[in-house]
């Protein structure tokens, strides 16, 4: 345990275990995403999937090795029970720091199948790390502003259609698709410009998810609700490399995905759209009222 040094020490200590971490799995992540490209035989392309979540798990578990290295988190964690390997799930949360993923990691690592998130199409520039994204098969989106979308009409759907291209290939393997529904990370001033109705939460984007539901249908066994809430407020990543994060509470609920929005299309059915935005606004009334709940069974110490 090295919660005796400062914590500055601690988070650099920290950073160059996960930088090593990171290149070490990287080249055999690297060379199995290479035979995949060129072994286009589907029981070898799952086999070699099988191995590079390995490598991905073993990657995360490095993580919580050195999350628990610099300072052991107090975890209250309730709902682990409703997830396994052997289904697919769409998976989302709240979002609050660039810490909650790897907390998600750390409690879901070899519980569910591993979670690939929806990613910026910008991010598989980032050094290294953007390129096991791509080779783990995580979708990449690309956003559109009202204003460019007027512009090129053409371009409409196109979320959709990464969306879907990205779900055929998890068809062979279970998977756990996550969409953080808020879309950015949680801050005072983003909720002020929303005006966002909820005490704890930015506005939520449905089609996100919505997506997922309609690539992938009857695949997902249910929707898993995750609600992180940190008592001593919101984190940054260095507090988390720095040991500075001394208790996490999650909370894992397993959702049914209403049958009614199995085989719809949410870009062109404006019924179902209205129906699946209902669904995720009252999804995100009771997170907000579970983490008023919260704030107030685990208040800052």
């Amino acid at each position: 345990m090295l919660s005796f040094l400062p914590a500055p020490l601690r988070g650099v200590i920290a950073a160059l275990i996960l930088a090593a971490n990171t290149l070490f799995f990287c080249w055999p992540l690297f060379a199995l995403a290479l035979l995949k490209l060129v072994l286009p035989i589907s029981a070898v392309q799952r086999t070699l999937r099988f191995g590079m979540h390995w490598i991905a798990e073993s990657w995360m578990a490095v993580n919580s090795f050195w999350m628990d290295l610099v300072r052991p988190i107090r975890w209250d964690v309730q709902g682990l029970e409703r997830v396994d390997m052997r289904h697919s799930y769409l998976v989302t949360s709240n979002h609050q720091s660039w810490a909650d993923i790897l907390v998600l990691q750390y409690q879901l690592n070899r519980r569910m199948p591993i979670l690939k998130f929806f990613l910026k199409q910008e991010l598989i520039w980032v050094p290294v790390i953007g390129l096991c994204w791509w080779a783990l098969e995580f979708p990449f989106m690309k956003r559109f502003s009202k204003e460019y979308l007027a512009r090129h009409p053409e371009k409409r759907g196109q979320d959709l259609i990464t969306t879907r291209k990205a779900c055929e290939r998890y068809r062979t393997n279970p998977v756990s698709v996550f969409n953080f529904l808020e879309g950015t990370r949680f801050t005072p001033a983003k909720h002020d410009q929303q005006d966002s109705p909820f005490s704890h939460l930015l506005k939520p984007r449905a089609g996100g998810i919505a997506f997922v539901v309609d690539a992938m249908g009857e695949q997902l066994s249910a929707l898993i609700d995750i609600t992180i809430h940190y008592p001593d407020g919101r984190p940054s990543f260095w507090d988390l490399l720095a040991g500075r994060i001394r208790q996490v509470v999650l909370r894992i609920e397993a959702r049914e995905i209403p049958g009614e929005f199995l085989g719809r299309n949410y870009d062109q059915d404006e019924q179902y759209r209205l129906a699946f935005q209902q669904w995720v606004n009252q999804l995100w009334t009771a997170k907000d009222a579970e983490l008023r709940t919260l704030h107030e069974q685990f208040p800052p110490r």
